[in-house]
């Protein structure tokens, strides 16, 4: 299995174990109200759409889920791409507390591990402030491990080490919180190359659907189950050519113009603001970089769109 839930708060902290898919307290009756979504690019939905026409992403996705089943459902994505995870402790947490939220989504790492230099360990320090402060909500929370993107990049084992710590710092979070795991690490969907955007650390529309499709099980929404972490019949494959000229492409659109930004102290986030700031109904429009609106139902025009860069 690949899906583990931590056992909830109302169960002693000294007892608590994985256990899969069941709730200790009793089924959720009335579904979500007020959920929102904290993190960097994952959350926000890159990949999913682009600038012009509006990102979707998994947590508008599973947004669109709960609204389907519970009515109503008011929601906030204050994610912004680029952010590191003390950025997402200062700047998010705070305001998704004071919503008052009865579901958090938080996915926020990525950009840390891959960040040269010796701040990784302090991020990890950071990351459990987040996840403490998370839990004092009394929300429901769910988080992820980060998927193996270190197989599909040139240097991909230079961040083995640092995901393997992040991810178990998380697992461990989950477990003494009580939050809702999952577990992209171990997925076999996720080590398609289909799942990933060009930049190979991006989910693609099609991963962007299965993030949603694994929280959703995490949840225990009606009708959902363990599909979303399935193989592919025919997944796609790559040829040693095609590999490595895919590398190149990768190493000059990705990796280089990455490389320049931080050189220039610049970020992804620089200048960008949440789409979704406050707690609204699904119907209300979305805000783009641009200031044009779009709403979350909108999404034919957003599919396969190009709209990524490394940062996460």
């Amino acid at each position: 299995m690949t899906l583990q839930r931590a056992a909830p708060r109302c169960s002693p902290p000294e007892l608590t174990s994985p256990i899969i898919l069941s709730f200790v307290c009793g089924p959720i009756r009335n579904g979500y109200r007020r959920y929102v979504a904290i993190g960097d690019s994952q959350t926000e939905g890159l990949w999913d759409g682009d600038d012009t026409v509006g990102l979707l992403g998994f947590a508008d996705r599973l947004a669109t889920m709960i609204d389907s089943l519970y009515p109503g459902l008011q929601y906030a994505n204050l994610a912004i791409r680029g952010k590191r995870i003390a950025d997402v402790l200062e700047e998010q947490v705070p305001p998704a507390v004071a919503m008052r939220p009865d579901l958090i989504t938080v996915c926020a790492g990525m950009n840390d591990v891959i960040q040269p230099g010796r701040s990784f360990g302090p991020a990890l320090v950071d990351l459990d402030h987040v996840y403490a402060t998370l839990a004092e909500t009394g929300a429901t929370v769910v988080t992820t491990t980060f998927p193996n993107v270190a197989q599909f990049l040139p240097l991909g084992m230079l961040v083995s080490a640092r995901l393997h710590r992040i991810n178990t710092a998380i697992r461990a979070a989950a477990h003494r919180y009580g939050f809702r795991l999952v577990d992209l690490y171990n997925a076999p969907s996720m080590r398609e190359l289909d799942t990933w955007a060009i930049d190979r650390v991006h989910a693609s529309r099609r991963g962007h659907v299965l993030f949603a499709a694994a929280a959703a099980e995490a949840l225990d929404l009606p009708e959902t189950n363990h599909a979303w972490a399935q193989p592919s019949p025919s997944p796609a494959r790559r040829s040693f050519a095609g590999g490595a000229y895919e590398q190149l492409r990768w190493t000059q659109g990705a990796f280089f113009p990455w490389i320049w930004r931080r050189l220039r102290g610049m970020s992804s986030a620089d200048g960008r603001e949440p789409k979704r700031p406050w707690l609204e109904p699904l119907s209300t429009p979305s805000r783009l970089g641009d200031g044009a609106p779009t709403t979350s139902g909108d999404t034919t025009a957003r599919m396969n769109r190009r709209s990524g860069i490394l940062d996460g």
